[in-house]
C-alpha cells in the first residue's frame, strides 16, 4: 500500500475528486463545510479493483494554506495533481509542481477536472498543451494526463485503472527497520486516549512496542495501531497509520513531532544540506537569511548560512548550513523546503547530508565543501547496506563481491554497520564467535530486512496453525519452500530466530513458541470414545482406516502427534501403554526362549497376525529386536 498525495491550486476539484473516486469526503472541518474550501489536510483511501489499497492525502490549495499542504505532502509515493479544464495551471499549480519537484516525487498523474464545464475540445487540447510546457523539466515530466469530470463521474474509471499502475510502478516503500511516524494530526477518543496519524516513513511499527516522541524526547507505548479504520498487529513503511499512544496525554504531542523506535532519532538545531533555489524566487538568497524550514510534518524557522557563495541567485544550487530556532527530529537523506515568512512564498529546498554536524562550519573552505560532497553521494558504509538489501540474506563474502569494495574498506563498513545495529549477524561463520570479525561464510541481513522476513515468518505460521489447529506445527521443509531460501540461508534464518525466541522446532516441525495444540469439547469426546475402544480390547483395537472414518485424518495424526496413540504401520497403532507391555513382554519372552517368531507373538498376546506382524516390524524399527529368518532376537 502506498499513499497518493493530491496537490493543484484552490478550487480546482482535489476534494470533490477524492470524494468521486472513493466515496469519503477529506473535508472534515466544519469551517470547510462552510467555506466550501479545504483548509487542513484530509485522509482518504482508494480499493482499486486489482486489490490495491492506496492511502490518499488531500491537501488545501489557497496560497494561505501552503504551510498545511507542506505538513502532509513530506509522506506522499506519488502525486494527484489537479488542474481545473476550464481554468488552466494557475500560481498554486506551479507552486505545488515546485514542491513537488524540490521533494523530487517522481511518479504522478494529471487530473484534468472539470471537464463537464468545457464544450469547446480546442480549449482542452491547448488546456493540455500548456500543462505538458508546465511539467517540462521537473519530476513529473512525462506524466499521463487524464480529463475527469466529478460530477458526471466521466473518466474517473480510467483514472482508477492509471493509479493502479502509478502505484505498482513505486512500489513497496524501503525502509531501515527503524519505526518513524511523522505526525501530522493528533486527536483523542474517548476510552483509548491519544491517537496520532502520519505516513509511516520506516519501520515496521507493533502493537506493544515502546517508541520515543521526538523532539521532546517523551517515552510512550503502542496500543493500537489501525490503517484506514483497519486494526493491525504491524504497520508496514508505506502506510498511514493512526498510532493509539499510552503513557503520553494530549497536549504532550503536537504536528511535527515524530514517533520513533527509541534511541534512534535525535532532535537537532544545526543541519548541512543541499539546496537548490527556486529559477522563479522573488530575491537572491543571502547569507544568514531567515526562512520558514519545512521537513516531514515539521515546520520551523531557520538562519540559512551559506557555505560556498557570497549569495545564491535564482536557479542556482549550494551547500548550506542551516541553524534552527528550534529543534526538529530528522535524519540523513530527508527532503526539506524553505519559504520566505514575507511575503509567503516557496524559494526553494534541498537534501540533508548531516542531521548532526559537530561544529558550526567557517565559510568558503574547500575541506568542509570535500567533506559534504562525500556524505551526499553516501558513506562506505551507507553503500553496503545498498548493497545489502538487493542480494539478502547472504554471505559476507557474497556481500564483499556484490559491493565492490577493497578489504580493508569492507571490513571497516561492515563493522560500523554492525556497531550501529544496521546489519543483523544470523551466524557468525565458521566456528567463529559472533563478537569476532565476521568471516567471509558469515550469514548477513539489514535490520529492516530482517524485520521483515521475521514478520513474514510469524504470519506464515500464524496463518498455518489457524489452517491447521491440530498440527503441532509446519514441517521445516514446507516453510523453506514459502520462505524461497536456499538451505544454507534457511538455516541460518532458523538459527537465529530461535536464538531469539520468534519460533520453536521440534521433529522437524516449526512453531510459535505460543502454539499448543487444542481439543474442542465435540473431539475430546471423539478421543474418549476411541481410548474406551482401544482399552477394551488393547491387543486387537481398531484399525487406522476405521479410526480415519471416525475421527477424520487431522484429529487422528493429532492423537500420534501427541503421543494418545503410537503408530506402528499404515493399519496398526496401540496406546502408548498397551505398546510399553507388549514391548516388556517380547524382551522378557527371548530372554527365557533365546528368541520369538510372529506365530508365538500372536499367541502371547492373543492377538491376530496383523497385529503381531505390525509390532515385530516396530521393535526392528527402533532396534530393540532383529530379524534372523523367521525368528526375532535381542539386537
Amino acid at each position: 500500500m502506498g499513499v497518493l498525495g493530491t496537490a493543484g491550486h484552490v478550487d480546482h476539484g482535489k476534494s470533490s475528486l477524492v470524494l468521486a473516486l472513493t466515496g469519503i469526503d477529506p473535508d472534515r472541518l466544519r469551517e470547510e463545510k462552510e467555506r466550501e474550501m479545504t483548509i487542513d489536510l484530509g485522509f482518504a483511501w482508494l480499493d482499486l479493483p486489482d486489490g490495491q489499497r492506496v492511502g490518499i492525502v488531500d491537501v488545501p490549495g489557497h496560497k494561505d494554506f501552503i504551510k498545511n499542504m507542506l505538513a502532509g505532502v513530506g509522506g506522499i509515493d506519488a502525486a494527484l495533481l489537479v488542474i481545473a479544464a476550464d481554468e488552466g495551471p494557475m500560481p498554486q499549480t506551479r507552486e505545488h509542481l515546485d514542491i513537488l519537484d524540490l521533494l523530487q516525487v517522481k511518479a504522478g498523474i494529471v487530473a484534468l477536472t472539470k471537464i463537464d464545464l468545457v464544450d469547446d475540445p480546442e480549449w482542452l487540447e491547448l488546456v493540455e498543451a500548456e500543462i505538458v510546457e508546465l511539467l517540462g523539466g521537473t519530476s513529473l515530466e512525462g506524466a499521463p494526463i487524464i480529463r475527469v469530470s466529478s460530477r458526471t463521474g466521466e473518466g474517473l474509471e480510467r483514472l482508477k485503472e492509471e493509479i493502479g499502475r502509478l502505484m505498482k510502478s513505486v512500489g513497496a516503500r524501503q525502509g531501515r527497520g527503524r519505526g518513524r511516524l511523522p505526525v501530522d494530526r493528533v486527536f483523542t477518543i474517548a476510552g483509548f486516549g491519544t491517537v496520532v496519524t502520519g505516513t509511516l516513513l520506516d519501520g515496521p511499527f507493533h502493537v506493544g512496542d515502546e517508541v520515543e516522541i521526538q523532539p521532546q524526547g517523551l517515552r510512550a507505548r503502542i496500543r493500537g495501531l489501525q490503517s484506514h479504520k483497519q486494526k493491525l498487529e504491524v504497520a508496514q513503511p508505506g502506510s498511514r497509520v493512526a498510532v493509539n499512544l499510552s503513557g503520553v496525554d494530549l497536549e504532550s504531542v503536537a504536528r511535527g513531532d515524530v514517533v520513533a523506535v527509541p534511541g534512534t532519532l535525535r532532535p537537532t538545531t544545526m543541519i548541512d544540506a543541499s539546496l537548490r533555489y527556486l529559477a522563479d524566487a522573488p530575491v537572491p538568497l543571502r547569507h544568514n537569511t531567515l526562512v520558514d524550514f519545512f521537513c516531514g510534518a515539521a515546520e520551523v524557522q531557520a538562519n540559512v548560512r551559506l557555505l560556498d557563495k557570497e549569495q545564491v541567485n535564482p536557479g542556482e544550487t549550494c551547500w548550506v548550513q542551516l541553524r534552527l530556532l528550534e529543534p526538529v527530529a530528522v535524519l540523513k537523506g530527508d527532503r526539506f523546503i524553505i519559504r520566505l515568512p514575507s511575503p509567503s512564498v516557496t524559494i526553494g529546498g534541498g537534501v540533508i547530508v548531516d542531521p548532526h554536524p559537530r561544529r558550526r562550519h567557517r565559510r568558503f573552505r574547500p575541506e568542509v565543501i570535500r567533506h559534504l560532497e562525500t556524505l551526499a553521494f553516501g558513506t562506505p558504509a551507507e553503500l553496503l547496506l545498498q548493497s545489502l538489501r538487493s542480494i539478502e540474506p547472504c554471505t559476507a563474502a557474497e556481500l564483499k563481491a556484490k559491493s565492490q569494495m577493497a578489504d580493508d574498506a569492507f571490513a571497516q563498513a561492515l563493522q560500523e554497520c554492525l556497531e550501529h545495529e544496521d546489519v543483523v549477524l544470523l551466524t557468525a561463520g565458521e566456528g567463529v564467535s559472533a563478537a569476532s570479525r565476521p568471516e567471509p561464510s558469515a550469514v548477513v541481513m539489514s535490520l529492516a530486512g530482517w524485520q521483515n522476513l521475521r514478520d513474514q515468518i510469524a504470519q506464515l505460521l500464524s496463518d498455518y496453525h489457524r489452517s491447521f489447529p491440530l498440527r503441532r506445527g509446519i514441517p521445516k521443509e514446507e516453510l523453506k519452500s514459502r520462505l524461497r531460501l536456499n538451505s544454507k540461508m534457511f538455516n541460518a534464518v532458523m538459527q537465529y530466530a530461535g536464538m531469539q525466541g520468534i519460533i520453536s522446532e521440534s521433529d522437524g516441525l516449526v512453531s510459535l513458541p505460543a502454539h499448543r495444540v487444542q481439543f474442542s469439547p465435540e473431539q475430546q469426546a471423539k478421543i474418549q470414545e476411541m481410548l474406551a475402544a482401544f482399552r477394551a480390547q488393547p491387543f486387537t483395537p481398531p484399525a487406522i482406516p476405521e479410526l480415519e472414518r471416525q475421527l477424520g485424518m487431522e484429529l487422528l495424526n493429532a492423537c500420534f502427534e501427541q503421543n494418545i496413540l503410537v503408530k506402528l504401520n499404515e493399519e496398526v497403532a496401540f496406546l502408548p501403554e498397551t505398546l510399553e507391555h507388549m514391548r516388556q513382554a517380547v524382551v522378557e519372552f527371548i530372554q527365557r526362549s533365546g528368541s520369538i517368531t510372529v506365530a508365538q507373538a500372536r499367541d502371547l498376546f492373543n492377538t491376530s497376525r496383523r497385529y503381531a506382524l505390525a509390532l515385530m516390524g516396530y521393535l526392528d524399527a527402533i532396534g530393540l529386536t532383529r530379524r534372523v529368518g523367521d525368528e526375532r532376537v535381542l539386537r
